[in-house]
């Protein structure tokens, strides 16, 4: 049974003043990351069978960005041009490594590729949970830093339900970067 994980740590945010974290926007160099991430996910990830979001602003605008580069269209629930899927979770937010793999046991037996599109520290104490088994470069480069709009990749074995510390081997790491317009 081989499944796919792919975490993407939402892109960078704007700070603006007053605004509760939980509703921070993209900034500019979010939104060309996001682009650049959702280009990289086309290019190196087989199909997405299904895609869980923070209920967060920045996180659900990284993934409306990058959808739009990869070119899936669903909304919550199934939309018939859709290859899966599309949940907004509030758990994901600011959510734990333990939060994070509660909500992906949920994820249906037909899903192979799930995408999970969230926030630090989560998404790297996740992978960090997860990968027994770690390919070097990539475990290298995540030990740095899990960077705004970084992206594992991670194999499984188990079916979601079974998905536990140990239970992965990450296999990549990439942090696609897009180019800002002249200013």
């Amino acid at each position: 049974m081989n499944r796919r994980l792919v975490v993407l740590r939402h892109a960078k945010s704007a700070w603006p003043p007053g605004v509760p974290d939980h509703d921070r926007p993209l900034g500019p160099r979010g939104v060309v990351d996001a682009k650049a991430a959702g280009a990289w996910i086309r290019d190196h990830v087989d199909r997405l069978d299904h895609v869980v979001v923070s209920s967060a602003r920045r996180t659900r605008g990284t993934w409306t960005i990058a959808a739009g580069v990869i070119g899936y269209v669903g909304a919550a629930g199934y939309d018939v041009d859709s290859p899966g899927p599309l949940a907004i979770d509030p758990r994901v937010y600011d959510a734990t490594a333990l939060t994070l793999v509660e909500v992906l046991r949920e994820l249906p037996d037909r899903v192979s590729t799930a995408l999970l599109v969230g926030h630090n520290p989560g998404c790297a104490d996740l992978v960090d949970l997860l990968a027994a088994e770690r390919d070097p470069e990539a475990a290298r480069r995540i030990a740095a830093k899990y960077p705004t709009a970084g992206i594992a990749v991670l194999d499984l074995d188990v079916a979601w339900p079974d998905l536990d510390a140990g239970t992965a081997r990450l296999t990549t790491f990439a942090v696609p970067r897009g180019e800002l317009p002249p200013a």
